[in-house]
């Protein structure tokens, strides 16, 4: 297979270095990762010694100097990352948000406050859906609602346990 090698006039290796050094600061690390493989492939160097210097895999190397001379600097770009899809739509969603709004009480749990495990559960029984506890979080999160770790307070509902002390007689006045 023949190496593939770009070429084009300084005034494209200065744009490509320009935006490259743009993206980095944008902290768009895939898009200034793709334009500096396409500024060393415009420096000479080929696809293989790309891929070892930016650790990346050559297939992917390969593609992005394949579409460069067609889509040039929009086929860098980041699209859109299409990902698995939603599991719940608009309408389920709303319902899964007055529901917590309504407290875990009102649904029937014991504790007042919500945890992912719960409003998985949740999700199961009223949407048929399985949903990872993380990806309960992010959903939570898309809807409005902040997620809090649990942390323990000084005393806050754990019952103390005897000590010494109080199988002493009080004193009486």
């Amino acid at each position: 297979m023949k190496a593939r090698m770009l070429v084009g006039p300084r005034s494209v290796r200065e744009k490509v270095l320009r935006l490259r050094r743009e993206a980095e600061i944008d902290g768009a690390r895939r898009v200034a990762r793709r334009l500096h493989a396409i500024q060393l492939n415009l420096a000479g160097h080929s696809s293989p010694e790309i891929a070892r210097g930016l650790s990346v895999h050559r297939a992917n190397v390969s593609v992005w100097l394949r579409h460069w001379p067609d889509e040039g600097l929009e086929g860098r770009l980041e699209g859109h990352r299409a990902g698995r899809p939603a599991s719940l739509d608009a309408s389920p969603r709303e319902r899964l948000s007055a529901m917590v709004r309504a407290g875990s009480l009102d649904y029937g749990f014991r504790s007042g406050v919500w945890t992912a495990p719960m409003i998985g559960e949740v999700i199961r029984q009223e949407f048929g859906v399985r949903d990872h506890p993380g990806h309960v979080r992010q959903l939570l999160s898309g809807l409005g609602f902040s997620v809090q770790a649990a942390q323990e307070t000084a005393g806050a509902g754990r019952p103390q346990s005897p000590t010494a002390l109080d199988s002493l007689p009080l004193p009486t006045a």
